[in-house]
């Protein structure tokens, strides 16, 4: 495998690509650190290290900013903003028919569709950049501690240029993404959140296991179980059932064309990292909303419930739910992401069938069939994984984060094993071995 990259590197094209996805990475990280314009750095810091948790209502926000979102900088959004309006503009295919016109138009309509995600993007920037400056001027709601003011200027013009300011490093960010996408290695977005949750991960692992006094024995005990974890991750993650396709062959002029065998490849986890995110969102915000009757003289009976029973690690009810909204979210995402009909459609109409199975709505069935039970493997499989923190909360004493698990975890795996598998297609067209001998 070192050999591999050596080789790599010693492409001039692909060294490159590489070189310059790396520049990108560098610079996102640098940005990720630059505080915004009317927000005291000293301060910030002094509240970092005095807060109560980095978790809480913005803790997944937070992760994926790489610690930005707590230090106000001006990548604070991260690429948050751009993961929400894909996934609205992508359920809205199913609801909207203009939309759904354009994703059957090919590269055109995918262009346009694009370009509705950027603008909205920008809208979103503009809300959550007002909501996080709100947050701002009531520090001890962002950070959970003692903390009484990080912002030296609560004019309205100071505001109003955090907010453009906040806002234009999401369109940097969103710019930067399509950058390495077209000119380096990798999808662009998945590896800017891949770098801001590698960035954290160290603390967030030093951190989980440095609870009291046994730290040696502790980091041994949760490195052995995260190198498990993170076997059991790739190995499901790898997994695919694959569904045999037979093309009959049909005579266009002189020409013969079909009579090829293939596949439709179908995951375990189809849904990837989006319900823990859906789940995730969902759970926070009765917590966000509970957070704003913490400092009332008498705060209501249901935000004391909420505060005590939904927060992370807090009990059977916060477990209960959260699993049962990665399941719902997991058959719900992935019954709008594969169409079992309109595949058996085209299949139809390019003279493919299942053997054994007839074309058009037997087909259409049998992938139904096969999706249900893929689907619901793979939603235990999700359900579970994003429950490792809640069990090592409890079971281990870990009284942070716990890095191995749920979203970070997922997304790591996965974009590391996409970014890998590139690199090794652009060595194998150059007559190169790849990382597996």
């Amino acid at each position: 495998m070192l050999s591999a990259f050596t080789r790599a590197f010693k492409t001039p094209d692909l060294r490159k690509k590489i070189l310059f996805t790396l520049f990108v990475m560098a610079l996102f990280r640098v940005g990720s650190i630059v505080p915004t314009p009317g927000v005291s750095y000293t301060d910030v810091q002094a509240c970092l290290q005095g807060a109560e948790t980095n978790t809480g209502a913005l803790g997944i926000l937070n992760l994926f900013s790489g610690g930005a979102l707590l230090q106000l900088s001006i990548f604070a959004l991260g690429i948050m903003p751009y993961i929400t309006a894909s996934i609205i503009v992508q359920l809205l295919t199913v609801v909207i028919p203009r939309f759904e016109a354009l994703k059957q138009e090919g590269q055109s309509g995918q262009t346009k569709l694009t370009q509705y995600t950027r603008y909205l993007t920008i809208g979103l920037a503009i809300l959550q950049s007002a909501t996080y400056v709100t947050y701002a001027r009531n520090p001890d709601q962002l950070f959970g501690g003692q903390c009484t003011s990080i912002m030296p200027d609560e004019s309205l013009p100071a505001l109003l240029i955090m907010v453009v300011t906040m806002t234009a490093g999401t369109g940097l960010v969103m710019w930067m993404g399509e950058l390495i996408t077209d000119r380096g290695v990798g999808n662009g977005m998945s590896l800017l959140i891949f770098t801001s949750i590698v960035s954290s991960f160290p603390g967030t692992l030093w951190g989980s296991v440095a609870a009291n006094g046994r730290q040696l024995g502790r980091f041994i005990l949760v490195m052995l179980v995260g190198l498990l974890i993170v076997a059991i991750v790739v190995f499901v993650e790898q997994c695919q059932r694959r569904v045999p396709v037979q093309y009959a062959k049909r005579m266009v002029g002189r020409q013969v064309y079909g009579g090829t065998s293939t596949y439709i490849p179908m995951k375990i986890n189809m849904a990837n990292v989006i319900p823990i995110i859906f789940a995730s969102s969902l759970l926070q915000l009765p917590t966000m909303v509970a957070t704003f009757q913490r400092n009332n003289a008498n705060p209501p009976a249901w935000a004391e419930w909420i505060q005590t029973h939904l927060g992370m690690g807090s009990g059977p009810w916060y477990s209960l739910i959260f699993f049962t909204l990665i399941v719902f979210f997991t058959f719900f995402y992935v019954s709008i992401t594969f169409n079992p009909e309109e595949v058996a459609d085209n299949m139809k109409k390019y003279g493919g069938f299942i053997p054994g199975i007839r074309a058009g709505r037997p087909t259409a069935q049998y992938l139904d069939y096969i999706l249900t039970r893929l689907t619901s493997v793979g939603a235990l499989y999700l359900g579970l994984l994003s429950l490792i923190p809640v069990i090592a909360f409890t079971t281990m004493n870990v009284q942070r984060d716990f890095p191995f698990g749920g979203a970070s975890l997922l997304i790591m795996v996965g974009v590391g094993l996409e970014t890998v598998k590139q690199i090794e297609s652009q060595l194998q067209q150059r007559n190169y071995e790849g990382f597996l001998r």
